[in-house]
């Protein structure tokens, strides 16, 4: 499975963008999404997960009520439609994914995803 993460870039405090991650070679249909950042000198943490038919979404406290994922499996890809952006939110945004057989368990958690895209970059200025 290879993922390109798209969408990122520079956005004022209180703007919105919406990331795209696109899967090639292989279909999404039966694979948990995630969404990660890292920012400079942070560790890279979760920001959201969806299931693999999108039926169940999970998002760190940080986001919440500000960021929407959502998949297109006809399309393979997942979104991330961020708005209401802080400075604080800038970071490499990484869209990851792992097969259903692993469960929605630790949907969390980086060490479980298996899949990687190369990141897009996130600035929001104050």
């Amino acid at each position: 499975v290879q993922l390109q993460a798209s969408g990122g870039g520079l956005v004022q405090a209180g703007g919105s963008l919406r990331l795209s991650c696109a899967s090639s070679g292989r279909s999404i249909n039966d694979y948990i999404m995630g969404w990660f950042r890292q920012g400079p000198g942070n560790e890279r943490e979760f920001v959201s997960a969806i299931n693999w038919y999108g039926g169940y979404t999970y998002y760190a406290d940080s986001v919440k009520g500000r960021f929407t994922i959502a998949r297109d499996n006809a399309k393979n890809t997942v979104y991330l439609q961020m708005n209401n952006l802080k400075p604080d939110d800038t970071a490499v945004y990484y869209c990851a994914s792992k097969h259903r057989r692993k469960g929605w368990d630790y949907a969390n958690n980086r060490h479980s995803y298996d899949y990687w895209g190369q990141g897009t970059l996130v600035t929001v200025s104050s």
